[in-house]
């Protein structure tokens, strides 16, 4: 079994800040505020979630199923 990375770096596409964050485990997070322009993320057209759409990592339930990476 492959190891999950648990941490993504999330980069807003509107002002360009990233921040470090910790992936939930068990869900996708489908939105997320950027906490320097306060835009609210959500996925692009066929990602499950922000991390597979503005993260560094794809989220866990992708990296241990591949379901729609």
């Amino acid at each position: 079994m492959n190891t999950v990375i648990l941490e993504s770096t999330l980069t807003c596409p509107h002002c360009g800040f990233s921040r470090k964050e910790t992936m939930p485990t068990d869900a996708c997070l489908f939105y997320y505020e950027c906490l320097n322009c306060k835009v609210m993320l959500r996925p692009k057209p066929g990602d499950c979630c922000v991390f597979c759409s503005f993260g560094s990592v794809a989220c866990p339930p992708i990296q241990q199923s591949g379901c729609c990476g």
